[in-house]
């Protein structure tokens, strides 16, 4: 799980790094014309840049989210939910470190978006993990995939507690 945290907020924050540096002067690069194109946004509020003016919220919010994965993992047993949350807390902890340490102050920092979805939207590599954890963790909880132990699990059966 960290493993892979790790890896997701190293590539974006890399990744991040390089949109500021080839994309601050206006440059836009199209990928696959009229779908993908690559240009620097700055986003001071969550998806579709709603809630511009408490960016503040969402660095509490992403705060919460690190805090609650963390908390989270430590009944985690299977492969499958650590690769969820490994994706989850890269991509948290990444939005995260934006908020904190990007202008314009402390904890009101702005996400830098550089990925345009075809004029729809436009995110960055912790955007695609954060959505890709978060439709695996709906598909493992429909299906009833246990994130770990159950508190009966791993106990004696016994009269009381039967198996």
């Amino acid at each position: 799980m960290f493993a892979l945290a790790i890896v997701v907020l190293l590539v974006d924050q890399a990744s991040k790094f390089w949109a500021v540096s080839a994309l601050s002067d206006g440059t836009e690069i199209t990928v696959i014309p009229r779908l993908l194109q690559l240009r620097l946004l700055l986003n001071p509020g969550a998806a579709f840049s709603m809630g511009e003016g408490v960016t503040w919220v969402f660095t509490l919010a992403a705060a919460a989210a690190v805090a609650g994965i963390l908390y989270a993992a430590r009944r985690l047993r299977s492969a499958v939910w650590a690769v969820v949350l490994g994706a989850l807390l890269g991509g948290a902890t990444s939005h995260l470190l934006d908020r904190l340490f990007r202008p314009p102050a402390f904890a009101q920092g702005h996400v830098v978006d550089f990925i345009d979805y075809g004029g729809l939207f436009v995110g960055n590599v912790a955007d695609i993990a954060l959505t890709g954890g978060c439709a695996v963790l709906f598909l493992l909880s429909i299906r009833g995939i246990p994130l770990g132990d159950t508190p009966d699990e791993g106990r004696p059966a016994s009269a009381e507690n039967p198996a």
